[in-house]
């Protein structure tokens, strides 16, 4: 993980992140400085950012908002101080409404991000400066800490690149914490066939079927907030297993970018995951990243003991095959 060190200093109203990054000192400036690169990573697992201006001058502004799973806003806004080209930059950090009018009840601070190159690549160590104990209290009371640290932990795949990120890896399950983990697939397709493949019945019914000798029986979905959805599979022919299905509500939906659902094992009292699927383009692949979020670890534990995947790795591998021929 990039992220190497956190230290909040209570006495000096600061909180310094450090982190060490295996790219020029260039290319990790680059990332900070172009809204579509810096919104890939700004936000962590869960709560993407979206820059809708960026005005990178001095005096100048930029506005970004964050989305939740459930599809709910919240906005920032950086106000740049300084900005010593290719080495560092501060910026007047606030929480703002969606106008970019600063939200005065909330604590603003000021934010520094110094770059400089290292023997393996390059490091970044940003420092927010707070007005009152209060202040910083609140903030890292708030998660501040561990959102910043999940952020730039996702910073590895923009500055390498998506294929040398994750092509020819299959599909990867991390475990972020107890209840939540991260799975990461690279499918060699454009993403809005990807879109069209996860939300599209006919196209589901088609990859999304496990090991071989199983079928899709029900799909009844369309990607829509609100909407109700519901999957089923059964076995065919000589294959061993029983019928199961899935049912869940769609909570969050933006066409090519990312989905948001509950999913819930139909029939049982088992209780319901979290599914946030995001989707990236670039050089005509298409990372797949899903969040997972359950309701406790043992929950965890014990959906990660069912081969979960290497089911989906089967899956994902069926459907590039299909996605190549079209």
């Amino acid at each position: 993980m990039p992220v190497t060190d956190v230290v909040t200093d209570p006495e000096a109203l600061t909180l310094t992140l450090t982190a060490d990054f295996a790219a020029p000192a260039e290319r990790v400036w680059n990332a900070f400085t172009e809204p579509r690169q810096l919104e890939r990573f700004w936000g962590p697992p869960g709560y993407p950012a979206t820059f809708t201006s960026f005005d990178f001058t001095v005096g100048g502004t930029a506005l970004y908002k964050m989305t939740s799973p459930q599809g709910e806003e919240s906005f920032g806004s950086w106000e740049f101080l300084e900005i010593d080209p290719t080495s560092s930059f501060a910026v007047l950090d606030q929480f703002a409404d969606e106008f970019g009018n600063a939200v005065v009840e909330m604590p603003a601070s000021r934010m520094t991000f110094a770059i400089s190159s290292t023997e393996a690549g390059a490091r970044l160590v940003s420092t927010t400066y707070f007005t009152s104990a209060e202040s910083l209290e609140q903030l890292v009371g708030m998660g501040m800490v561990e959102g910043a640290t999940m952020a730039m932990n996702q910073l590895d795949r923009v500055l390498g690149g998506l294929r040398a990120y994750a092509e020819g890896k299959g599909t990867r399950t991390e475990i972020l914490d107890d209840q939540h983990v991260r799975i990461t697939r690279l499918i060699d397709g454009p993403r809005d066939l990807v879109w069209r493949a996860h939300t599209e019945p006919e196209l589901m019914k088609k990859w999304l079927l496990g090991p071989d000798g199983w079928r899709m029986s029900v799909c009844e979905f369309e990607p829509v907030a609100g909407t109700t959805y519901r999957y089923a599979w059964e076995p065919v022919g000589d294959a061993e297993g029983e019928a199961f299905g899935f049912d869940g509500e769609i909570l969050h939906a933006e066409p090519q970018r990312r989905l948001v659902n509950t999913e819930h094992m139909t029939g049982t009292d088992y209780p319901a995951t979290l599914n946030d699927m995001n989707l990236e383009e670039e050089d005509g692949a298409t990372l797949i990243t899903l969040y997972i979020e359950y309701p406790d670890a043992q929950t965890r534990d014990m959906v990660l003991a069912t081969g979960m995947t290497d089911g989906m790795e089967t899956s994902y591998a069926r459907l590039e095959g299909i996605l190549a021929a079209v």
